[in-house]
């Protein structure tokens, strides 16, 4: 709703086609990261062994997009982006952290990797 507010030359920000470009990959981000979660959910409802495999890689990937996705909102408020009064401040502190919480993305990628490399893991990911 912001940059539908927000005028610069006269125009909402929203109608700039450079806006609108990050708009929809902020959108498909979200989505990318909400489907592998969903994914990694599924895995472990239905017991399977490579559940906590899947479930590194949503980690990492939901926590690294939701972060881009926050930040580029931030660049899109700008200033008004560091003021408390607007939520996002809290959104971009909070979501870094969970890039570091219940294991740092670093480590969701040596799980990830290690799991990869065994012998016929490639196959059973697949």
């Amino acid at each position: 709703s912001y940059v539908k507010d927000r005028k610069q030359f006269g125009t909402p920000i929203a109608g700039f086609q450079s806006v609108q470009f990050k708009l929809a990959d902020m959108l498909t981000q979200t989505i990318t990261a909400r489907q592998m979660i969903y994914l990694a959910a599924s895995k472990v409802d239905n017991n399977d062994p490579q559940a906590a495999t899947y479930c590194a890689m949503a980690k990492r990937l939901a926590t690294d997009l939701s972060f881009e996705v926050a930040n580029e909102a931030l660049q899109l408020h700008g200033g008004y982006g560091y003021l408390n009064e607007y939520p996002l401040e809290r959104h971009v502190r909070d979501l870094r952290v969970h890039q570091i919480l219940e294991g740092t993305n670093e480590i969701m990628r040596v799980i990830v990797s290690r799991q990869m490399l065994q012998d016929d893991a490639l196959s059973s990911l697949r």
